[in-house]
């Protein structure tokens, strides 16, 4: 429940400090004097749209923050799930609002994201305002109370897991049926791309080897004669001149002195072995020599096979052989795909039937606890409106099984019907109802869902709309009750009978400056709450009789 709440900056609000209390309470004021804005600075904590024209003029930021006790609520888990300090007694949310459109929300001092704030805010306050009877007439709402009522909340989360899978089989297996008709569409230019290049019979790193044998073959002569002339310049033929000779004739002269000079010994063999070498190159030079030669066919077949390659490449739009056996590769994994496609879309259907099988088993449990719990919103429901002026009401929770129409709920089509006479055709609440009916419907429905949903703090924002005295009276006696079941309940009403039934009061008023309009809120000790009530009796000018019948109204309800 709600323990403090904290507005600051936000529209007439400049400064707002309330403690709140258990049981139920009740908040009066004229019209215009706050009452909403207070329900639209509650919203923001449940993660609402913020509009940074909502604060206040001249301020730079607004900041709303309720202190909650959750001693009972059990959030620990959700704590633990989103990395947050956890507190077994208390729990701090707080938003603000900068002018700049900026919007910061924290939980227990720690910023979190709008979607965290909004997960723990939902459940702790539950607002029903006047624009929430427009849920009657969605059928998403309609099924959600009669879960909520069925006790479905696990049930249909298993049923949902298991829907989402059929779903995720049921996209797959139309991709595949489609890749399948696109690929069978291509098959044969596919198969042609195949061929011609396997026809190729292209080899890994055969274009470089190529390139590399095209280059020596287009330039053999040069070649040659570059590597004999090199050759030559080591070995002359026979004239005694050549470079090897010279190394020769040096090393004996050195070994000659060897005996008489002591270095002589170390350049001979330093020059040895510049000989030992060169040699070896002379050798070398002579041999590759030998081997280039100007082969006119060997230079043609080499020419061809590179402008196939080439060829190859530029038709496929690629740069290398490589990747043209790359792509060969995939197109043998496609073909291959396109013959096995009719087993590959057969286990997919296959799949996606047995997960269909599973989601219809729990889909007719589902349904089967609505039908069974239908017949007991019904009379409960009766139960509760035939009091709240509705003798002759005839409530009917219509479960529509469609047992081939899979939904993300299941099969079932719910929708209240509703007629406040005893004759006459039952319609859907949202066509046949008046105002201060649907009122009442919701009502008692929300006092439903309290006894099986354990919502800490329900705000009613005006839900008397439309009903007066005595039905007004009952209206509030079944908010108590609610609030006797171990939660908060605030009611904003304009309704003497609801006021005087609260086991608290708050009034919010408007005071005027020199300079501005600032909206407060004060609670009300008991001489305040009589002539509050008698206010909202005789309107402004009070009389003795309404000072009387506020005390009496008072008096009977506590």
């Amino acid at each position: 429940m709600i323990r403090h709440l904290h507005i600051e900056n936000y529209a007439l609000i400049e400064h707002l400090d309330i403690d709140l209390h258990s049981g139920f309470s009740v908040i009066t004021g004229e019209t215009g004097a706050g009452k909403s804005i207070i329900i639209g600075a509650v919203g923001l904590l449940l993660g609402q749209r913020a509009d940074s024209r909502a604060i206040k003029e001249g301020a730079k930021r607004c900041v709303i923050e309720a202190l909650f006790d959750v001693s009972d609520e059990n959030l620990e888990a959700f704590f633990e799930e989103n990395d947050l300090d956890y507190d077994a007694s208390e729990c701090v949310l707080r938003r603000e609002l900068t002018a700049a459109g900026k919007s910061r929300t924290f939980i227990n001092d720690t910023p979190v994201s709008l979607i965290q704030l909004k997960e723990i805010g939902e459940r702790l306050i539950d607002v029903h305002s006047q624009h929430k009877n427009l849920l009657l007439g969605k059928e998403n709402f309609q099924q959600s109370i009669l879960d909520a009522l069925a006790g479905n909340q696990q049930l249909l989360a298993d049923y949902q897991a298991e829907y989402k899978e059929y779903r995720l089989l049921c996209r797959q297996l139309e991709e595949a049926v489609a890749e399948a008709k696109r690929n069978r569409e291509d098959e044969d230019y596919l198969r042609y791309q195949a061929e011609q290049l396997a026809e190729a019979d292209l080899k890994d790193g055969e274009q470089e080897e190529l390139e590399a044998e095209l280059e020596t073959l287009e330039h053999a002569e040069e070649i040659k004669s570059s590597l004999f002339q090199a050759s030559g310049c080591l070995r002359a033929a026979g004239d005694g001149a050549d470079a090897l000779a010279l190394l020769r004739n040096g090393i004996a002269s050195l070994r000659s002195v060897a005996g008489v000079y002591a270095s002589a010994d170390e350049l001979a063999e330093r020059m040895d072995s510049c000989y030992i070498e060169l040699k070896d190159i002379a050798d070398e030079l002579e041999s590759q020599a030998e081997d280039v030669e100007y082969n006119p066919r060997r230079l043609a077949f080499v020419q061809e096979r590179l402008d196939v390659i080439y060829s190859l490449q530029k038709k496929h739009g690629v740069d290398s052989a490589d990747e043209l056996l790359s792509m060969l590769r995939e197109l043998e994994e496609k073909l291959l795909s396109i013959e096995n496609s009719d087993d590959f879309i057969e286990e997919i259907r296959a799949k996606m039937h047995h997960q269909e099988e599973k989601a219809q088993a729990l889909a007719k449990q589902l349904s089967e606890a609505r039908h069974a719990e239908a017949k007991v919103v019904e009379k409960a429901m009766a139960e509760k409106l035939v009091p709240l002026g509705m003798p002759n009401v005839r409530f009917k929770c219509s479960v529509q099984s469609l047992e081939d129409e899979l939904s993300e709920t299941g099969y079932d089509q719910v929708q209240f019907l509703f007629n406040a006479n005893k004759s006459g055709e039952l319609k859907p609440v949202s066509q046949i109802a008046s105002g201060g009916e649907i009122a009442r419907v919701m009502l008692s429905l929300k006092a439903l869902v309290a006894g099986e949903v354990k919502l800490p703090t329900i705000i009613f924002d005006e839900i008397d709309t439309g009903v007066s005295g005595s039905i007004a009276e009952k209206m509030a006696k079944m908010m108590d009750e609610m609030s006797r079941q171990g939660r908060q309940v605030l009611s904003i009403t304009h309704l003497p009978q609801i006021a005087a039934l609260g086991s608290y009061h708050y009034k919010v008023y408007k005071e005027d400056t020199e300079e501005e309009t600032l909206s407060h809120i004060v609670q009300l000790e008991e001489d305040e709450r009589v002539a509050e009530i008698a206010h909202m009796l005789s309107g402004e000018t009070l009389t003795q009789a309404a000072l009387d019948n506020a005390r009496s109204l008072l008096k009977n309800n506590h």
